[in-house]
């Protein structure tokens, strides 16, 4: 068994305004789904943040109800949770990359999204990852949503005196050097 390295991990940040999270949890793995849960939940609230709490049928549908709530509701970021254990078919292959696939995808639309389901060879991997008072790897992916919130309310302003701004305010056409029209 190989040694666990230590990983450097950022401060949280620190909000001015509330914070709230849509926790996505698949439960197919009841036992590690509630300790990925436990650990997100604690790292909102050391935050400061609120939460709610939102169970799917499987990895699969994480990114479904998280794109539902990111389209429909006002959450200031996502926790996606969940568990995938490589069984004996290549269905571990296509629920793994789909999920983080389309979790990726609706990060790169805007929204802030944690990703903490947990893509293992066995039960063993999963517990030692999940576990709150271990890896915590809810807790890690609560964080990450709590670091992209603070990133968008940081860039996420007006932009003025950016682009393009025309010279003065009446346009020229070609062939009007002057800018008169000739009739």
């Amino acid at each position: 068994m190989a040694q666990a390295e230590t990983h450097y991990t950022l401060p949280l940040p620190s909000f001015d305004k509330p914070v709230k999270l849509l926790i996505v949890v698949a439960p197919y793995y009841k036992d590690i789904a509630d300790e990925l849960v436990a650990g997100a939940k604690a790292e909102i609230e050391k935050a400061g943040g609120e939460w709610e709490l939102v169970e799917v049928p499987g990895a699969l549908e994480v990114p479904t109800a998280i794109r539902i709530a990111y389209r429909q509701a006002n959450f200031d970021a996502f926790v996606a949770l969940g568990c995938v254990i490589r069984g004996e078919t290549t269905h571990y292959d296509t629920v793994c990359n789909d999920s983080s696939r389309a979790l990726q995808l609706l990060g790169l639309d805007g929204a802030c999204i944690g990703n903490g389901i947990l893509t293992v060879e066995n039960r063993g991997q999963a517990v030692a990852r999940a576990e709150a008072a271990g890896q915590n790897k809810g807790g890690g992916a609560a964080a990450a949503a709590l670091h992209l919130i603070a990133l968008t309310r940081k860039y996420g302003g007006a932009k003025e005196q950016i682009g393009f701004k025309p010279l003065r305010d009446e346009i020229l056409l070609a062939g009007e050097p002057d800018g008169s029209k000739t009739a």
